[in-house]
Formats: C-alpha cells, structure tokens, sequence
C-alpha cells in the first residue's frame, strides 16, 4: 500500500511516516517507481516503534539516536564516556580490582 494508506492504518500523517523514514525508523522497502511501500511487516515495524515510543516516554529521534547508539560503537563509547563523566554510568568493576579489594578486606582484619 501507498503511504497515505499507510499512513491512516497506522492512525497518523503522511508527514509524520516521511518523518520517521528521514530519521531511519522505517525499512527501506521502495517500489521500481521510488515509492514507498507498506506491506504488513513494514507497518508491524512502525507500530512497534510507536510503542516503544509511548511505553517509555520518547520521541522519534531519541528512538533514532537510541538504534545509532546500539549500532555504531563509536557513538557507544562516546555516549558511554558522557554518562561516566556525569555520574549517570558506573566504570564497571574489572577483576583485578575485586582482586585488590579482597585482598585489602583480608589484611585489614589481620590487624
């Protein structure tokens, strides 16, 4: 189906699934004319999008960002970075350092 038929199916506007497609959130399913089409599977996908979109308080482009974060590890390690730097991650826990810890814990209640 078209995108305006689409587009009513899924309760939302034409602009809004061109939107979506500038933001990479639909599958990049086009006729031989360049058209967009929608099958099930392609409309499956954007309500799956919208849901998440709702179940977790986001808009398109945090979803957007959230797919680039998970699928460039560039991005990952950038926005990993940030969130140590801020506080809002914890730098996790390497072996060696739980080594150390249970080492110190031991020789502290030799004293």
């Amino acid at each position: 189906m078209r995108i305006t038929e689409a587009a009513r199916r899924l309760g939302m506007s034409p602009r809004m699934l061109r939107y979506r497609e500038a933001l990479g959130l639909l599958p990049p399913v086009r006729s031989h004319g360049a058209h967009r089409r929608f099958g099930p599977e392609e409309l499956s996908a954007v309500a799956q999008g919208v849901e998440l979109e709702k179940r977790f308080d986001i808009s398109p482009a945090e979803l957007a960002f959230a797919l680039r974060v998970l699928s460039e590890p560039a991005v990952a390690q950038a926005v990993r970075d940030l969130g140590l730097r801020i506080g809002r991650l914890q730098a996790p826990r390497r072996a060696l350092d739980f080594e150390k810890e249970k080492a110190l814990r031991l020789l502290q209640g030799r004293s």
